[in-house]
């Protein structure tokens, strides 16, 4: 494994199959958030999850200046990787990162095999967005606001003081990226958000299907920004099917 393979990807299971799994956290997240999910996926796909600097084994790496050298960073240590069939999943700001990453794989001439994209409206549709950015304690207040379970958390001093840093320089990361429209991909994306989602409204989702030629997608479960947590489970078993399908049309193909 190359040295910016390892410092970028945490794998959670891992060997030489054909298809892996790609998810990016967040803002503020961690590559814990997705530590549950070989469980619940095939066992013939790996699972890897992207580390953001800044945070777990990276706290001393420097954040990133903007979205697109994250992207171009993250697409370098995938390089390796593009023999494979790679799906890549992410959730709120990581749905950008993850579409941003599919952008150059395609650029590349190794577009992903399909892009799932969660709780994020589309880049064209960001014009408007909110100013996530702000003193700690506003920031602290939005967090809770779409997810009262981390009230706790940030209450505690030192995990505050541990947590914090990150996520101020990923919401520069997202106030700062303005989208716009991006060229088409050439895979499949399917989108997630849920019922109840400000941030991502299943009217706003169904924008994601002008970023493809391909197929698009769309399911709306129950909950809110952080839909994907009480729905698991759900969640999980329609990945498991784009996985599923991903490998069977590979081993139809001649």
């Amino acid at each position: 494994m190359r040295p910016a393979e390892e410092r970028w990807l945490r794998r959670f299971r891992d060997d030489d199959g054909g298809t892996k799994l790609v998810c990016f956290p967040h803002a503020g997240g961690w590559t814990s958030a997705y530590g549950a999910w070989p469980s619940g996926l095939p066992a013939h796909a790996g699972v890897l999850a992207v580390r953001y600097p800044g945070r777990e084994d990276r706290l001393g790496d420097p954040f990133p200046s903007e979205l697109d050298v994250l992207a171009d960073d993250i697409a370098d240590a995938l390089e390796d990787l593009m023999r494979h069939r790679l799906v890549l999943f992410g959730h709120s700001m990581g749905a950008s990162v993850a579409h941003e990453v599919a952008l150059r794989l395609h650029k590349r001439g190794c577009p992903p095999a399909a892009l799932i994209v969660s709780g994020r409206r589309p880049p064209h549709l960001l014009h408007d967005q909110r100013r996530f950015s702000g003193t700690d304690e506003e920031i602290i207040a939005g967090i809770v606001r779409y997810d009262a379970s981390r009230a706790a958390v940030y209450a505690e001093p030192e995990l505050r003081e541990l947590l914090l840093p990150a996520l101020r320089a990923d919401y520069r990361l997202v106030d700062d990226y303005r989208g716009g429209h991006r060229p088409p991909l050439d895979c499949p994306v399917y989108g997630y958000t849920g019922a109840d989602d400000p941030e991502a409204p299943p009217a706003d989702m169904r924008g994601w299907a002008d970023s493809t030629h391909d197929a698009f997608r769309l399911r709306v479960l129950p909950g809110g920004h952080f839909y994907l947590r009480a729905q698991e489970t759900a969640l999980l078993a329609d990945i498991r099917d784009i996985l599923g399908a991903i490998a069977y049309r590979a081993q139809a193909t001649p």
